[in-house]
């Protein structure tokens, strides 16, 4: 939280940077111009994947050490295990009735809209030689090998693999264990802090080159697939954005309503990362950032490091929208008629399965592939169909996702009672100073 010496500055309106330095608009312009090259020039836009991918490879670099020591120094300095616990159970509780609701909302809205009418498909003439890759992963997301994977080889293993759900694992245990030894762990804990500022400073540094990331990534992506790919299957993409945008502005919306804020004005505060999910496809990329951002927003350090890292696991509203609303699709397209209760099973399995592949790159497409793989109603071949434009797919999927993660820290935060009210209006408000005019310890405070 920001100290009282400093409360009056923190919600005075800070003087603006100038418009060009603006990093939401920079990624802007940079998403045009990857935009525009790929469609103008698809094999130099292609030839431009390097740069989102070392962009990517940049942020992954810092998440694993960023969420360890925002975790840990958030339990550790909290000193009340009852209450870790108690931010954890809260949070699984939203996370699981939310997930399975927009579960539910993807497969009304199939049902209801039937984008796959009429198309017609014999599964036996697809292709699924470029699906058979994610059936391979698919068979490695049971529940069992989920459970399993979660312990890492080693402690420090977790931290240099980068899997989440490891570095969670180890940063919830090692932060119990130093508050557990008490006054003997204080220098430790001020160490890991003074670390915790200096990793967000790395962040800040890595984060000026968002643009170029945001520009090889989108180049990359219209180049290979091309903006034609979206028509041959818009009825297809045209619901499922429609879809997760009522998902965010009236679900969401009302929660956050409910919780006295605006899901416009949070937006708006997080519009520079939003924008980067978008030009990277990726909600990872923002990770990092979306930490530091709820911190600085009044949600204590504690809420966020609980919150956010397990939410990129548990709470993928819009991976969830994606999964029922994609399996109804394929099984529409190839003239599969699925029962109510055939439907109701494939929404069961599909809530098992959406935690099985956490963690796993490209989890929306393989998430999918083990949950048809499991409902012999739904031809897994039929993937096939929607792989070309599930890239496309995947912005708008990481985008709902990262949204949505944001919500569940604040409304966790609000049901904790610690959310810093007038830090946090101020912040939607955009009167929060930039991170370099903060005193020193402001953030997460």
């Amino acid at each position: 939280m920001i100290t009282d010496a400093s409360s009056a500055a923190a919600l005075a309106r800070p003087p603006r940077k100038r418009w060009y330095a603006q990093l939401y608009l920079q990624v802007l312009v940079a998403i045009v111009a990857g935009v525009t090259l790929g469609h103008f020039a698809p094999e130099t836009g292609a030839a431009m994947k390097p740069l989102g991918d070392v962009f990517i490879k940049l942020v992954k670099m810092v998440i694993a050490p960023v969420i360890f020591l925002t975790i840990v120094t958030g339990i550790a300095g909290m000193r009340d295990l009852a209450s870790v616990g108690r931010v954890a159970g809260k949070a699984f509780a939203y996370f699981l009735f939310f997930s399975t609701l927009a579960l539910i909302i993807g497969m009304i809205v199939a049902n209801v809209v039937r984008p796959g009418d009429g198309l017609n498909i014999d599964p036996a003439t697809l292709d699924t030689a470029k699906v058979s890759e994610f059936a391979a992963k698919a068979e490695d997301s049971s529940i069992t090998g989920f459970l399993t994977a979660i312990v890492p080889d080693t402690f420090l293993s977790s931290l240099s693999d980068g899997n989440l759900l490891q570095v969670l694992f180890v940063s919830i245990l090692f932060g119990i264990a130093l508050a557990m030894i008490g006054d003997r762990g204080a220098r430790l804990l001020d160490l890991l802090e003074d670390a915790s500022i200096a990793f967000f400073k790395l962040v800040g540094i890595v984060m000026k080159a968002a643009p170029v990331g945001a520009f090889g990534a989108m180049a990359f992506t219209i180049g290979e697939y091309g903006i034609g790919t979206l028509a041959n299957l818009a009825a297809l993409v045209a619901t499922f954005y429609l879809t997760s945008l009522l998902f965010v502005l009236v679900v969401l919306g009302l929660v956050a309503r409910a919780c006295g804020f605006s899901i416009l004005k949070l937006i708006a505060y997080l519009k520079a990362e939003l924008l980067l999910v978008l030009g990277t496809s990726s909600s990872e990329s923002a990770l990092p950032s979306l930490i530091e951002k709820m911190e600085r927003a009044g949600c204590p350090k504690t809420v966020v490091g609980l919150v956010v890292p397990t939410g990129y696991s548990f709470n993928l509203d819009g991976t969830n929208i994606y999964m029922t609303l994609a399996a109804l699709f394929i099984a529409q397209a190839c003239n599969v008629d699925l029962s109510i209760g055939e439907q109701l099973l494939l929404l069961g399995v599909a809530m098992i399965s959406s935690k099985g592949a956490a963690g796993v790159t490209g989890a929306g497409f393989i998430t999918l592939a083990a949950t048809l793989s499991i409902v012999p109603s739904v031809p897994v071949a039929g993937l096939a169909l929607i792989l070309g434009i599930d890239r496309f797919m995947s912005e708008c999927r990481s985008l709902t996702n990262f949204i949505g993660n944001a919500v569940a820290t604040v409304v966790v935060s609000k049901w904790e009672g610690r959310l810093d009210k007038a830090q946090f209006d101020a912040a939607l408000a955009g009167r929060l100073p930039p991170v370099e005019e903060l005193p020193e310890g402001a953030i997460g405070a």
